[in-house]
């Protein structure tokens, strides 16, 4: 790990900590354009989702029904209801994005798999850094509104399912993450700006409770009056 991977991560809590629980549950609430444009506007208005902290999974409830929730791994993903019958599912769902722009829209199954692997991302890193199989490189850092920045890009393995291959992600003077950089393959959209503010500190570990993305500009700045993500968490519990 680099010097500042390691900060990072005791900024937000710590390995020793981190390394304790197996599940992550958070409560929150999600809008922006970019739901209305796939076609699945309201589904996360409010939701819970349960993340595997020791293998890629997430579970999002209630999932287009109020008995139904999605099941999300990089392998497979599905839509089940409360006895485990499966109403969909997909297998090898990445390759279903295909050919897929902005404004192509997306059924269930699309939904659970972006949704799965993206709250999984969010609510894994830095901690998921220091695995062996991904690697870091601290970048010369960046001045953004009045504050330096420091940046770390983070080559994730082929076994994770995110955005992108590779992404950067910018920390303030405390170690804490602020910003966010990646093109999500999926949407084949361009690249975008994840901000992240408000922390709290949940079961020892810091997390921060609003999230805002935006679209960046061909000069590399971010375009802050269109909100594709907004994510608002209330509680996050740690197990």
């Amino acid at each position: 790990m680099t010097d500042l991977t390691s900060t990072v991560i005791d900024a937000h809590g710590g390995l020793d900590r981190y390394g304790r629980y197996r599940t992550a549950t958070v409560h929150f609430r999600s809008g922006g354009a970019l739901w209305e444009l796939k076609g699945n506007a309201g589904i996360l208005d409010s939701s819970t989702v349960r993340l595997g902290l020791d293998r890629q999974y997430a579970s999002h409830s209630p999932f287009t029904a109020p008995d139904l929730h999605s099941s999300f791994t990089p392998e497979r993903v599905a839509v089940e209801n409360a006895a485990g019958d499966v109403l969909a599912e997909r297998s090898n769902p990445r390759a279903a994005f295909a050919g897929h722009t902005l404004q192509t829209p997306w059924d269930d199954l699309h939904l659970a798999y972006f949704a799965g692997y993206a709250m999984w991302t969010y609510l894994t890193s830095p901690f998921t850094f220091a695995a062996p199989d991904f690697r870091t490189e601290e970048l010369e850092p960046v001045t953004e509104d009045g504050a330096t920045l420091r940046r770390l890009k983070v080559a994730f393995p082929s076994r994770i399912a995110t955005h992108a291959p590779e992404q950067v992600f910018s920390y303030d003077e405390s170690g804490l993450l602020r910003r966010h950089d990646y093109a999500a393959e999926v949407l084949n959209a361009g690249p975008a700006a994840h901000y992240s503010s408000d922390y709290q500190e949940f079961d020892g570990i810091m997390v921060p409770t609003k999230r805002r993305v935006h679209p960046v500009g061909e000069d590399g700045v971010a375009i802050r009056d269109i909100e594709l993500v907004t994510i608002d968490i209330d509680h996050v519990e740690f197990s």
